[in-house]
């Protein structure tokens, strides 16, 4: 479509040059007559002046970095967004099922949902409207797909689960497995059965081969429009709030309440039973081992560093504790000399 037209459609204002077309999006640094790009950093201004896109979404500010046709938006990357939609619209689902699928009588399917082959459809399942159940998947007895949803191939999801509506589980995601419970018998461990669900709000996305364990007993809750990425672990009971974001390798352990409009950055480990508040931020590879309550941004971790500088530290902590000791002592022994009457023949 002319960029002119898609400025309207995306809320941006086409700025200046040729009112060319563009039939797709194209990374900033390709040759792409008729493609679509965007900068949204101003680390991204050398490539935008050399940039062979077609049109660029860019802030007002950098207009004049361009050489091409622009389309202004005070957030390049969520106009991108829209942009991406509307050039590369998804195919819409058929309504039907695959020869191959096994879809139980007392399923309830609505026609428009399609089942693709080798799924796999249990007793008392509810799939609504416009779903999109992709192949190989398993929703397994009692479970419920909200309207619109996309289960993009190879998912489980586990008895008595609700998913929302466009909720979209990407190739391996598991919903509803039974958590991580066991008692201890002597030697053994004993399996605790695990007898509650999970519930994922509406516009849930999970990654691909993430997990979200059910509740040991009640639910674990996704609430709407939380995003979780590849290779994450929700344990049982967690609760996460509206529009929490979640980056690949980060684990949450059971019974953690985690408030709404959070960020976990890449590989961050949270215990058990802690309570994050709203607005809250882990950096990546945070350890979180107590509850922070308070909206702001907390790390922990140590950087990368050279080889030998890490050596070097990784040496003098080992003597940390008898480092501290050494300055408590000559901090006691200072106070001591302070406190001490002046000796004869000196003055105070």
């Amino acid at each position: 479509m002319l960029v002119s037209e898609l400025a309207t459609q995306i809320g941006a204002e086409f700025a200046r040059g040729s009112d060319v077309d563009v039939t797709k999006v194209c990374a900033l640094a390709e040759q792409c007559a008729d493609g679509l790009s965007y900068v949204s950093s101003e680390r991204y201004l050398r490539a935008l002046g050399a940039t062979g896109a077609a049109a660029v979404i860019v802030m007002p500010q950098h207009v004049d970095k361009a050489p091409c046709p622009c389309l202004i938006s005070e957030n390049p990357a969520l106009a991108f967004a829209r942009a991406v939609d509307l050039l590369h619209p998804r195919q819409e689902v058929a309504g039907g099922c695959h020869p191959s699928a096994v879809v139980a009588a007392s399923a309830n399917v609505d026609p428009s949902a399609w089942i693709g082959p080798l799924c796999f459809v249990d007793e008392d399942v509810r799939i609504g409207a416009g779903v999109e159940v992709g192949p190989g998947c398993v929703i397994q007895r009692g479970s419920v797909i909200g309207d619109g949803s996309r289960l993009v191939a190879s998912v489980t999801v586990c008895a008595e689960s609700l998913v929302g509506r466009r909720v979209l589980l990407h190739p391996g995601a598991v919903i509803g497995r039974e958590g991580f419970g066991f008692a201890r018998d002597d030697q053994r461990w004993v399996r605790i059965p695990q007898v509650g669900r999970v519930r994922l709000g509406d516009d849930v996305e999970v990654g691909a081969n993430s997990a979200v364990d059910r509740g040991a007993i009640g639910e674990t809750v996704i609430a709407d429009g939380v995003k979780i990425d590849n290779l994450i672990q929700i344990g049982h009971n967690v609760f996460i709030g509206e529009n929490t974001a979640m980056a690949a390798c980060s684990g949450i352990s059971g019974s953690t309440q985690i408030g709404r409009n959070c960020t976990i950055a890449g590989a961050v480990g949270m215990a058990g039973h802690l309570t994050i508040g709203d607005d809250v931020h882990f950096t990546g590879m945070a350890m979180v081992t107590r509850s922070f309550e308070r909206a702001g941004t907390y790390s922990s971790g140590i950087p990368a560093m050279p080889g030998n500088d890490w050596r070097r530290n990784v040496a003098r902590f080992r003597h940390l504790d008898e480092m501290a000791r050494r300055l408590r002592r000559l901090e006691d022994e200072v106070a001591e000399l302070r406190q001490a009457p002046p000796s004869e023949g000196r003055s105070p």
